[in-house]
Formats: C-alpha cells, sequence, structure tokens
C-alpha cells in the first residue's frame, strides 16, 4: 500500500504559529498568508473593540484597505452571528445566516464574515471558490482570542502606538464632523426657507441632508463608544480578570469601587490599568506570606490613579524586575509609579496613569520634531519598535518602497546609521 503524507494540516498549524507570535501590527498580513491557501481574498480586514488605538487592522489590495470605515464594518459585524458555525461540508460556501455582500471601502464587494466569541470581525473580500466555513472560523477564534491576550498584557510598544493612533483618530473625526455639521446645518436652513425652490424639492433635500447628519452622528458616537470606556464598567471587568485569583486559592481580594460618574478611560488607559493591577497583584503574591491584597481605582478627571497594597513581608522595591516591567508599561503612557514597602507590614503601589496625550510637540525632542515630517515620525516610531518594512507599510497604508524611503530619511536626519541607533535616539527624546 503506497503510504500517503498529508502535509496541509500540518503546514496550517505552522502558519497558525506564526500568526500567534505576530504583533499587533503585523497580524492581519502574518494570517492573510495563512487563509490564501484555504480561500483566495482580495483583501483580509479585522475590526475589534480590543484594539481602541487601530480597531481596524488591514492587509491586501490597497485601494480596500485604505478606504475601509468603522460604519461599515459596525455594519457587517451586526449582519454576522458570534461563535461556531454549524457543520459545513468544505465545499458548501458561506453559511447560510452570514452576509455574502456589503458595502467596504465606498462599493459594494463579495465578502466572506466571521464574527468570533470575543465579538472581534474577520471580513474576507471578493472570496473566490469553496469555503471550509467551519475551518475558517475555528482558526479566527484562535486569532481573535490571541489579539485579545495581547491586548490584555499591553505591552509599552502598542501602549504608544494606541495612543497615538487614539489621537490621531480622535481630531480626525472632530474635523470631519465639524465640517460636515457645519455644511448639512446650512443646507438645512436655506431648504427650509420660504424663498427656496418648489416644496417637494426642498423637502427630498431636507430628507437627504437630515439622513447625512444622524449617519454622521452615528458614525461619531461609535468611534467614542471604541475609543473610551466607563470607569465603573473598565473596573468590573478587571475584577473579573482577577476572580480565578481568588477561585484558585489566592490571596483574598479586596476592590474599593471608583466613582460610577467618573470620566470615561480611553481605551488604551483602561486596558493598561487592567494589565498592570494584574500584573502588580501577581508581583505580590509572589512574595511569602501574603493573605491579602486592596485595589482602589479613582479618577481626578485628569488621571486614572491606582492603588494596590498587602500585607505581606514589605519586600518589593521599584529595582524588583516585576516591578520593572510594570515601570515600562507605565512609561509608555507617560505616568508615574511609585513603591512604598515596610518589612513586616507590607508594599504598597501607587500608579498615576494620564488620561490625555499630551500635544504632539511635546512628545518628541525639540531636534527631532523640527527634523522630521508627521510622517517620518510615524515611520521612524514604529522602525524604532521592531516593525519590519512590510508591516510598516500596511499599518500605514504606504508602500514598501515608501517606507524605505522615509526610513532612509530619517536616518539621516537624526544622524544614526541603523534601526537600533534610531531607537535610541527615540528613547533619548523621550
Amino acid at each position: 500500500m503506497t503510504e500517503r503524507t498529508v502535509t496541509y494540516p500540518v503546514e496550517l498549524l505552522d502558519g497558525l504559529a506564526s500568526v500567534a507570535s505576530s504583533s499587533l501590527l503585523r497580524i492581519a498580513g502574518a494570517f492573510r498568508e495563512v487563509l490564501e491557501p484555504v480561500v483566495a481574498h482580495s483583501a483580509l480586514v479585522i475590526f475589534t473593540e480590543d484594539c481602541t488605538g487601530r480597531p481596524r487592522k488591514k492587509a491586501g489590495d490597497p485601494a480596500i484597505v485604505e478606504g475601509v470605515t468603522i460604519a461599515e464594518l459596525d455594519a457587517v459585524r451586526q449582519r454576522t452571528p458570534r461563535g461556531p458555525v454549524t457543520p459545513v461540508t468544505a465545499d458548501a460556501g458561506p453559511h447560510a445566516d452570514r452576509p455574502t455582500s456589503a458595502e467596504i471601502a465606498g462599493a459594494e464587494r463579495p465578502i466572506a464574515a466571521w464574527l468570533a466569541d470575543t465579538g472581534a470581525l474577520l471580513v474576507l473580500t471578493d472570496p473566490q471558490g469553496p469555503i471550509d466555513d467551519r475551518l475558517v472560523g475555528a482558526l479566527w477564534e484562535v486569532v481573535a482570542a490571541g489579539i485579545r491576550q495581547q491586548v490584555a498584557t499591553a505591552a509599552p510598544d502598542y501602549l504608544r502606538d494606541s495612543r497615538a493612533a487614539s489621537s490621531e483618530r480622535a481630531g480626525a473625526i472632530a474635523e470631519l464632523t465639524d465640517a460636515h455639521a457645519t455644511t448639512l446645518e446650512s443646507i438645512l436652513a436655506v431648504t427650509r426657507s420660504r424663498q427656496t425652490s418648489p416644496e417637494d424639492a426642498r423637502t427630498a433635500v431636507t430628507e437627504i441632508a437630515s439622513a447625512a447628519m444622524v449617519e454622521l452622528r452615528a458614525v461619531s458616537d461609535r468611534d467614542r463608544q471604541l475609543a473610551e470606556e466607563p470607569v465603573a464598567r473598565a473596573f468590573a471587568r478587571l475584577r473579573e480578570d482577577l476572580r480565578p485569583l481568588a477561585r484558585f486559592g489566592g490571596p483574598e481580594v479586596q476592590f474599593i469601587e471608583p466613582p460610577v460618574d467618573g470620566r470615561a478611560l480611553p481605551g488604551e488607559v483602561a486596558h493598561a490599568g487592567r494589565a498592570i493591577v494584574r500584573g502588580t497583584v501577581l508581583a505580590l503574591v509572589e512574595q511569602s506570606s501574603v493573605g491579602r491584597v486592596r485595589v482602589q481605582w479613582d479618577c481626578d478627571g485628569s488621571n486614572l490613579l491606582i492603588g494596590i497594597r498587602d500585607d505581606g513581608p514589605g519586600e518589593l522595591t521599584v529595582d524588583t524586575p516585576s516591578v520593572q516591567q510594570l515601570g515600562a508599561r507605565v512609561a509608555a503612557l507617560r505616568g508615574s509609579l511609585d513603591v512604598q514597602a515596610t518589612p513586616g507590614w507590607g508594599s504598597e503601589l501607587h500608579v498615576t496613569l494620564p488620561l490625555d496625550p499630551p500635544p504632539a510637540a511635546q512628545t518628541r525632542s525639540d531636534s527631532a520634531a523640527a527634523a522630521l515630517t508627521e510622517r517620518e515620525w510615524s515611520v521612524a516610531e514604529l522602525a524604532a519598535g521592531g516593525a519590519r518594512n512590510r508591516a510598516i507599510a500596511e499599518t500605514l497604508t504606504i508602500s514598501e518602497n515608501t517606507v524605505k524611503f522615509h526610513i532612509a530619511n530619517v536616518l539621516r536626519k537624526l544622524g544614526v546609521a541603523s534601526r537600533v541607533e534610531l531607537a535610541a535616539a527615540l528613547a533619548a527624546s523621550r
């Protein structure tokens, strides 16, 4: 009997492992490479509320990845059922209860969509040939869970990128809202005047303008929901995160609730706050004889204030390795960390995280700000964080040649010879 070797599942698992090890900046491109042999498509788009700074992750046809909007993806998500699908054959095509076409990048296109248990959406545009709906759905569940886990760890590079993207997007949304609202309000004022064209035309234009204003406000509100998280809800999610610790014999964790009417937290601050508390609690319980940990959140309108205290031996310092890791996360959001320990009485950590990013001119040194353009600065930040040219191109929706051009200019302007030296130069400027 002839021996038959099946390599496809092994290659698929290898590819999935590569996706799992990819950074959030590269994950869309890595997942597209895995799915391309399974189902041919023109572009892959991920939409996840876990990533507040960059909820869209895209790879593929530039015309699609540069034009797809949050409103379009949100509309697809509302039509897509969550979780695993009913088993179907590999040649059955997309599952019957999933959308097969949608407006993407301003045009109606064939799509295939899956919504993971985490709420993250995967969209493939212009899918070709038979689709093993169950297989792609299972792969997507794994990738979506990995995205959530990466966000939960709140790596410093992710936090810096997320905060910059949130600030950039908020400014763009504000400008877009003001510009369109002013235009549409002017149209309404003219068409409602008795001195305008006939009534039926005025009514029609009024309806169009009113509908456009409602849609625009909906986009703005949706973006705000992505970018912010009420402080009470963020704290409730933290309690859920820490519940398994007590369930499996860990110390008692006491929670001091924040004010329910406090200012909403920027998404990256909420994620970072939870990650910092989780990391701190784990660092505290590594000590001997810790029986109780108290966690307190508060918000003074400008900062998220975190206080964590234990009843352990009081041995933590800023030089403790686990505390140093927490310090990197705090520094990524330009916050402050203070550690106070009293031998025999316990340790206490105080963290302050600013809710608002500093003005752009304050996030870099004067010399770097003067030397680099906004686009060069974006490329430099990503390159210094370890992203390769392809990942930078996908993140900023530009070509790899353009990335090479910008990096050459950045190295020349800052007088450095490599990406390692670039990272050092940017770190020194912060």
